[in-house]
């Protein structure tokens, strides 16, 4: 039976613009839905948080002057002015993903909401659209919470946030992952008093447990708040604040101008009639297999859709791999062990691969742990940032197990140990790397020195082979 399309694309985000546009490149004959102006929410988040946490490091560095020599006598924030740049920087950067633009590309863009009626078939503003195959790409929102009275509340939201027009002088944030640490210390470094309610131990307590306590010795060291193992269980207006109760009772009630809700996101699937098409959903959204495939085999998903890595970057990565798996026959297979993390604070922090605990469960004691300060590193000397490190985790072969970097642009750090992972390259191939001078790449190869070094000195046969050698060559004057 012949159909319309090759691909009908649903979610005009970064996953589903990804998919139609790659699609189009490859000639294939591509619908787009969406039930918003496409480009409206794309990278919005992301680029609204860079802008955001961008202002608060610039604001940063200008109290910071003194240390450099510099004395600045005023320092004042202007938060419409930062609302107008934030507008700015995504009508510039969605530019590219008009109607206009993927027009162009042959893209057939269709506004409106709809949903799957059969295995086949997806019915939106009237129209039924058959293709061969389907990628489901609709995102995610933030989830609400089960906290008594905050329904009653005006709370923020990591998409409400970026509506404000001044910052609150009180801010909650009820989250302690990394969305909840980067808005916390952008707000505080523009002025605002935060107090952040984590659930772990700490924050990001998925990470590396030394990466993540620095983070939050960091945030704390510019006066955030942070209160581990804990979560709200009320919230009510009170005296024109509005104040969370914990279910620590020592801590009190907390006031604030301003509550934001950071615990999580939930699958945008309500409205799709994924039944109809014989697609089965889970706790995390659309159930895929490797292959990025549902439970019809014409439908496949990527991106916050299917839950797993809410990241801009990795529903890029997975809409490549679905729209390719979708028009020809999939064997490609998603993979993520070399996608690194990245946690946009100041110092940055980026990971990718096992934490150091997850390794030792792993390979028990064939676990190398390789680490390098900031402050050994001399670009890190000139520009004042020494707080930090960077800790590779391998097996005594050399294979990389994972990396964790809190320091100074770890989020470009991260880079080439992801390419080495993903190439299964061993840390000794660092060896082989030069870099210039100064930089900060030369804390990479700092760390990865350090496998064959620590090898060596625990080598007494080695060791005393050489010396025997040398000793040996210089009695020959050789």
């Amino acid at each position: 039976m012949p159909v319309d399309y090759d691909l009908v694309v649903i979610g005009g985000g970064s996953a589903g613009l990804t998919a139609a546009r790659e699609a189009a490149l490859l000639k294939a004959r591509v619908a787009l839905v969406e039930k918003a102006q496409i480009g409206n929410h794309l990278y919005r988040n992301c680029i609204s948080s860079g802008v955001l946490a961008q202002a608060g490091h610039v604001a940063w560095t200008v109290r910071s002057a003194v240390d450099f020599g510099i004395a600045v006598d005023n320092t004042s924030v202007k938060f419409p002015e930062i609302s107008r740049r934030i507008q700015g920087v995504i009508e510039t950067i969605t530019e590219a993903n008009s109607l206009e633009s993927l027009a162009r590309l042959g893209v057939d863009v269709i506004l409106g909401s709809g949903q799957f009626i059969d295995r086949r078939t997806f019915a939106v503003n009237g129209r039924q659209l058959q293709a061969r195959a389907f990628v489901i790409a609709t995102g995610s929102s933030s989830s609400r919470p089960e906290i008594e009275g905050l329904d009653a509340i005006d709370y923020l939201t990591n998409e409400r946030v970026f509506g404000l027009t001044e910052a609150p002088e009180t801010l909650t944030i009820l989250g302690g992952g990394s969305t909840g640490v980067e808005l916390g210390q952008a707000f505080a470094r523009l002025g605002s008093q935060v107090t952040i309610l984590a659930a772990g131990l700490h924050v990001l307590d998925r990470e590396d447990p030394e990466a993540a306590r620095l983070v939050q010795a960091c945030l704390e060291a510019e006066g955030i708040r942070v209160l581990g193992q804990t979560q709200a269980v009320r919230v009510e207006l009170w005296n024109g604040k509005q104040r969370v109760y914990t279910n620590h009772r020592t801590f009190g009630p907390i006031d604030a101008d301003k509550i934001l809700v950071s615990t999580g996101r939930c699958p945008n699937i309500s409205s799709l009639g994924l039944e109809a098409a014989g697609v089965r959903v889970g706790r995390h959204g659309v159930m895929v297999n490797a292959y990025l495939r549902s439970s019809n085999p014409r439908i496949y998903a990527c991106g916050d859709v299917i839950g797993g890595y809410c990241s801009t970057h990795v529903a890029t990565y997975e809409a490549n791999i679905a729209l390719r798996n979708a028009l020809f026959l999939p064997h490609r297979k998603s993979n993520y062990r070399s996608i690194p993390r990245v946690v946009f604070t100041s110092p940055e922090f980026a990971s990718v691969g096992f934490t150091e605990p997850a390794a030792h469960r792993r390979y028990g004691k064939d676990v190398w742990v390789l680490k390098q300060n900031f402050k050994d590193v001399d670009r890190a000397q000139t520009q004042a940032e020494t707080t930090g490190f960077c800790k590779l985790i391998t097996r005594s072969n050399g294979q990389i197990l994972g990396a964790h970097i809190v320091g100074p642009s770890a989020s470009d750090l991260i880079a080439p140990i992801t390419l080495a992972m993903a190439h299964r390259l061993p840390v000794g191939a660092f060896e082989q790397l030069v870099t210039a001078y100064p930089t900060l790449m030369e804390i990479n190869l700092m760390a990865a020195r350090q496998l064959a070094q620590r090898q060596y000195h625990r080598n007494r046969l080695l060791q005393n082979l050489f010396e025997g050698l040398f000793k040996l060559c210089r009695a020959w004057g050789a």
